[in-house]
């Protein structure tokens, strides 16, 4: 998309949007009429966008919870900020800025709790889809003026969308916005996962399970901790490259043993990795990484998003062998207070934390 002129908060814009009908169904390429936005609320132009596993989730109805259509899709994206709402002091027209699916507001006791990155009424909801502000949407149809629901806050696929304010991110206007769109999600959830979550600490042995966009940063985020051997695993040969270009110093193809994984693991580490990452969506691989860490302090991080509904493929019993397993929601980042330090890290190609 080309950056063009920006409009007055007062008119709704009439652009192009992928909208998706239904379960499974064709995303069509339509017009549509986009509100200017409320108190609080901001419009953006989308100038980069991609495709994360969560949309296709979502798209293919895999989660019940997901089925408010029809809707625009999208959350992994970058932007120019075309007008704000009332009560928007700290975003204005022309600012370079990250969407972000779990918000923050600064204000409320998760917020300023230094225990968790989400936050009370901007977390991440995947059975949100409407405006926090008065429960509507700010997508219609350009024949009807139908509603069009939104997605995970964000709904990217649109070259304009109107946001909650603490689902926005100001960042340095020097920096690359196709690049930067990564930071929306699979970026900071990769790399704060190792440096927020895991706290991966240098010399520690870590594996990596899928190797798509978050398994990547995952990687990238355990180099730059220090991490002495890093396992990729995945069913794509074609990951070996990518994997090593990251950091990968070993790389374990489940279709190639005759064994379980996690016992390969434990073998090449002595007893299994002290860092596991799930990147992958997949129960079984959640047990496979679980089993691959060492027994007494081994952590398995979940990262992947998976179908509703899905249990933890563990009996209790196996906790007290010491092995933790636990989720992580954009890297435990606190979005709007953290990721612009993220942004400058990645700028200077430093991603610690």
């Amino acid at each position: 998309m080309e950056e063009g002129d920006t409009h007055s908060a007062a008119n709704t814009i009439t652009c192009k949007a992928a909208v998706v009908y239904g379960p499974g169904q064709p995303l069509v390429i339509q017009d549509v009429l986009v509100d200017p936005p409320k108190k609080m609320e901001v419009r953006i132009r989308i100038l980069y966008t991609s495709i994360c596993h969560t949309d296709l989730g979502a798209w293919l109805g895999t989660n019940e919870a997901q089925r408010a259509y029809p809707r625009i899709l999208g959350h992994e994206a970058s932007g120019v900020v075309e007008s704000v709402g009332e009560g928007v002091t700290e975003l204005k027209a022309g600012d370079h800025a990250v969407p972000i699916f779990n918000g923050e507001c600064g204000s409320c006791d998760y917020c300023k709790s230094d225990k968790t990155n989400l936050c009370e009424k901007y977390r991440v909801n995947p059975l949100k889809s409407v405006m926090v502000n008065d429960g509507k949407c700010r997508f219609r149809s350009k024949e009807g003026g139908k509603p069009i629901f939104h997605f995970l806050n964000t709904s990217t696929f649109s070259e304009y969308t109107v946001l909650d304010s603490a689902c926005v991110v100001k960042i340095d206007p020097t920096a690359p916005l196709r690049q930067m769109a990564l930071l929306s999600c699979c970026i900071a959830t990769g790399v704060g996962a190792v440096c927020n979550t895991a706290k991966v600490q240098p010399g520690s042995t870590v594996a990596v399970f899928g190797l798509g966009a978050v398994g990547l940063a995952v990687v990238e985020g355990a180099r730059s901790r220090g991490a002495s051997k890093i396992i990729g695993v995945d069913v794509n040969p074609d990951k070996l490259t990518k994997g090593q270009t990251m950091g990968v110093t070993h790389f374990v193809n489940p279709k190639e043993l005759e064994k379980p994984v996690h016992e390969v693991i434990r073998e090449m580490t002595g007893g299994g990795v002290e860092y596991s990452f799930e990147c992958a969506g997949n129960l079984d691989v959640v047990r496979e990484a679980f089993l691959s860490t060492h027994d007494g302090w081994g952590l398995t991080v979940v990262l992947g998003v998976h179908a509703t509904p899905a249990m933890l493929p563990l009996h209790p019993m196996e906790l007290f062998d010491g092995r933790r397993i636990v989720g992580s929601v954009f890297g435990d980042f606190k979005g709007k207070s953290q990721l612009p330090r993220l942004a400058q890290d990645c700028m200077r190609g430093v991603s610690e934390h």
